[in-house]
């Protein structure tokens, strides 16, 4: 893996996962002739390799985040949970690049949202701070907080008391299965 730093890009930020990468940073387009490439330009950070290109967006989730539609997602369904405080806070073990956090924040919760592998996490960052800057998504993503760390280790700390966690592993589809095909 290459890290390449171009104009307008967050130099602490590419300087940081490189460091955290052990892995050199370039400050040029330079695709790895073999294996992935994360490149920090003036529009964030993507993700490229095998001829494609990967970047976190949350906009594509502002039609499903609107009050008529939100309340029909079966996450926020499940997540109507009784008695629960004014301000309920939710864990999100497995982030991944965020949606379900951005479901649960956008009905209410608080969220923290835990991602241990640092190239994800880098991409939830910078799409969480471009979230930021738009209007629809702003409130919402600022319940919203990112750390990079395991969550199995962090919740063995004393003090965390979360209304809901969130566990969303990515595991293969099972085939023949009595489970209803639905989503959730």
């Amino acid at each position: 893996m290459i890290i390449c730093l171009e104009p307008g890009g967050d130099r602490r930020e590419a300087e940081r996962l490189a460091e955290r990468l052990n892995v050199s940073l370039c400050e040029s387009v330079l695709p790895a002739p073999s294996g992935l490439t994360l490149r920090f330009h003036s529009g964030g950070l993507s993700l490229l390799g095998e001829g494609m290109e990967m970047q976190g967006d949350l906009t594509y989730m502002i039609p499903r985040i609107k009050k008529a539609n939100l309340d029909r997602e079966y996450l926020v369904r499940a997540a109507r949970l009784k008695n629960l405080p004014e301000h309920p806070q939710a864990l999100d073990a497995t982030a991944g690049m965020g949606e379900d956090s951005l479901l649960l924040a956008a009905a209410g919760y608080r969220v923290i949202l835990y991602e241990c592998n640092p190239v994800i996490a880098a991409l939830l960052r910078d799409s969480l701070r471009r979230a930021d800057t738009v209007p629809e998504l702003r409130e919402i993503v600022r319940r919203m907080e990112l750390r990079e760390e395991d969550s199995i280790e962090a919740m063995d700390v004393p003090g965390i008391f979360p209304d809901l966690i969130l566990l969303d592993p990515m595991f293969p589809e099972r085939k023949k299965s009595a489970l209803i095909k639905k989503k959730f």
